[in-house]
């Protein structure tokens, strides 16, 4: 995650993000990893369907949520 100027992680676009999407593929991580796409307002939608429909998708928060977490993921 770029964390100067996140960007969206749609492919091609340049947009500022505003939402994590935290997801992780059970057969390639353990069940408390996190990966993480970054998307505006306009691909959040589009990229949570990708996510969830093959069940990877863990959840969506607000790019400021996400850094205002403790640990390593924030």
């Amino acid at each position: 995650m770029n964390d100067e100027n996140p960007i969206c992680s749609a492919k091609g676009c340049r947009t500022a993000a505003v939402w994590v999407l935290a997801w992780n593929n059970p057969k390639l991580h353990t069940p408390e990893r996190r990966k993480t796409w970054l998307a505006c307002d306009e691909h959040r939608e589009h990229l949570s369907q990708f996510l969830g429909i093959r069940g990877f998708l863990k959840e969506v928060v607000t790019l400021e949520e996400w850094h205002a977490r403790p640990g390593p993921e924030g």
